[in-house]
């Protein structure tokens, strides 16, 4: 067995849309970054590929490569789930956070869920995504950004 974790933070701005488990959320800013800049799947990765010593999603998916611009992360996190299969692995279960003022994120939680089990071809049962705030404290409390953290299990196939 293999235990990986991952954090990842965006800045919020304007005129960006609000991107996360692979879902466009309403709200009056989005995360800048490369690619979508969805910090749940970004932290998610991170943890997969820790969890086999493969580095992080820099090392795959470079922010100086053209081809990731603006790409969706449920495209890279397929790519992530088809290295842990040739390195023989499977994923057990991911248990994720997302740190964040506003929006409140519990009415779009069950459709991240499914985007993420999808994507990775696991039950459903094996991913957990949470949401909490900071009470107003640091930079996702003042709403400058927005954070994920994940950890993962992964047992040899």
């Amino acid at each position: 067995m293999r235990v990986g974790t991952g954090y990842d933070v965006h800045r919020l701005v304007s005129d960006r849309p609000l991107i996360l488990g692979g879902l466009s959320i309403p709200h009056e800013k989005g995360l800048l970054g490369h690619s979508d800049a969805d910090v749940l799947l970004h932290a998610i990765m991170d943890s997969l590929l820790g969890a086999l010593a493969l580095g992080d999603i820099g090392k795959h998916f470079p922010d100086t490569n053209e081809s990731y611009k603006n790409i969706s992360s449920l495209l890279l996190l397929e790519k992530v789930a088809d290295l842990i299969n040739k390195k023989g692995y499977k994923i057990e279960n991911i248990d994720s956070t997302i740190i964040a003022q506003r929006p409140k994120l519990a009415p779009y939680i069950a459709q991240m869920r499914e985007n993420i089990a999808k994507t990775l071809k696991i039950s459903i049962d094996s991913i957990s995504v949470k949401a909490t705030t900071e009470e107003g404290l640091g930079f996702s409390g003042r709403e400058e950004g927005i954070s994920s953290q994940s950890i993962c299990l992964l047992s040899r196939i």
